[in-house]
């Protein structure tokens, strides 16, 4: 039960994480865009924060 707990606790911070970077660091992301990276990330967890830093997350 512990394992699950850490795991539930490391998606949110990703989540959290996702939602931070997005708002504060990524000004120049469209709306539109923002709102589907919160949505992907909210659904697929850390794999959605996986899939941001690799892909959305500006350089």
């Amino acid at each position: 039960m512990i394992l699950f707990d850490i795991w539930g606790l490391f998606s949110l911070i990703s989540f959290i994480w996702v939602i931070y970077d997005l708002l504060i660091q990524n000004r120049g992301m469209n709306d539109m865009m923002k709102i589907m990276w919160i949505v992907v990330s909210l659904i697929f967890g850390i794999l959605g924060a996986i899939l941001y830093f690799f892909i959305g997350r500006r350089r």
